[in-house]
């Protein structure tokens, strides 16, 4: 099917123009899809894949910035076990200045002050729900909110603010931190509100 045809109708002005978001694939979701998730869902294609509504992504993006923008950006972690995910977390965190991790997340990392590599951030944002669990199980043990981007299949245990989208994909992963990089630069005034980053969204892209 087309993404012609998966285009939902667009009455509100969106932060990037929907073909961008429909080329980039973030509202590909899987064949599986979790009853927390179903609200977020646009339609189901004949091939069983949930279509994701971009307009919802949308929403959840500008909300994800206005809450991110409110911390200390040296206090945010940012957390990412995809491979596709690593670039765009460690672009984030050059732009905004917050603490990527996108190696192994060594078990106590937000909960045992023994280790070297102890940090005590005020809020996480994750990539994916299941491949970032260990982050967001320590998150919830000290209390902090968590932020997750989350596709169709994932469930929101322990998830304070869910952003549906394909959370796998190369371009989508890079266009989703670029348009959230640039949401929290503007809600802060440290970019004007109709301008852009420096860098378009292919440079968050993980080489292929």
């Amino acid at each position: 099917m087309s993404s012609e045809l998966e285009k939902p109708p667009v009455t509100i002005e969106l932060l990037i123009p929907v073909d961008k978001y429909l080329s980039a694939g973030v509202h590909i979701g899987t064949h599986i899809c979790t009853k927390y998730m179903e609200s977020f869902v646009y339609k189901v294609r004949p091939d069983g894949v949930y279509i994701l509504d971009v307009r919802k992504i949308d929403e959840r993006l500008r909300i994800a910035g206005k809450l991110l923008a409110m911390y200390d950006p040296a206090k945010i972690a940012v957390v990412s076990a995809r491979l596709y995910g690593r670039k765009p977390v460690l672009k984030m965190c050059q732009y905004l200045q917050c603490k990527p991790y996108v190696e192994r997340f060594l078990p106590g990392t937000f909960t045992n002050p023994a280790l070297s590599a102890y940090f005590e951030p005020a809020t996480v944002l994750v990539t994916d729900p299941r491949a970032d669990a260990q982050a967001i199980k320590e998150a919830s043990e000290i209390g902090i909110p968590v932020v997750a981007f989350a596709d169709t299949d994932n469930k929101a245990e322990n998830i304070d603010l869910v952003i549906p989208a394909n959370n796998r994909g190369r371009k989508s992963l890079a266009l989703l931190y670029w348009i959230l990089t640039r949401q929290i630069l503007r809600e802060r005034g440290s970019i004007p509100a109709n301008s852009d980053l420096p860098e378009p969204p292919t440079e968050f892209e993980t080489p292929a």
